[in-house]
């Protein structure tokens, strides 16, 4: 004997067959979708006013030729003892002189390999950055005077440390 039995199925206890189970996860991603997109927007507008005041404060202090403050700048943990004063030296070099530009620019891929690569230190050995670069400091220097004019163009990596811009000093490679 065969039997068979066949219902039209109507509106079950959940409303709508199985679709209202999937309503309250679905509202739970997009407001989480929506979190972050609000998050992400925020902190990048964040960074474009910290990226301001870094290279406001560095430009002063440049022409200022304040080198406490432009040494303030190195990140300086686990550095190279002979290239943090390489670094001090090229920093201070041009200081007091009038900045024409300076900007903080994105890496290309050419600038991210060379941060990732070591390099030799005058003491022997490989260093690295002890950070990644997000960014490099890019300067521009023009002097002008009745006899000659100049200009000259100085980049530097730029890392993020505790919420900080800073110019990471190569260390020994680990």
């Amino acid at each position: 004997m065969v039997s068979s039995s066949s219902s039209v199925s109507g509106a079950s206890k959940n409303g709508r067959g199985n679709e209202l189970p999937l309503i309250k996860p679905m509202k739970k991603l997009l407001y989480c979708i929506c979190a972050v997109l609000i998050t992400s927007l925020t902190c990048r507008a964040g960074s474009a006013e910290q990226e301001k005041a870094f290279t406001d404060k560095y430009k002063t202090a440049f022409e200022a030729k304040d080198t406490a403050t432009l040494e303030s700048f190195l990140y300086t943990q686990g550095a190279d003892p002979m290239a943090i004063e390489f670094y001090k030296m090229t920093q201070t070099a041009e200081a007091g002189e009038k900045i024409s530009k300076i900007e903080l620019v994105a890496l290309t891929p050419e600038d991210a390999a060379k941060a990732a690569a070591s390099q030799d230190s005058p003491s022997g050995g490989k260093v690295c950055l002890p950070l990644k670069p997000i960014k490099k400091l890019v300067i521009s220097i023009e002097t002008k005077s009745s006899e000659a004019s100049s200009s000259s163009k100085s980049e530097s990596f730029v890392a993020e440390k505790d919420g900080k811009f800073v110019i990471p000093v190569p260390g020994p490679c680990k």
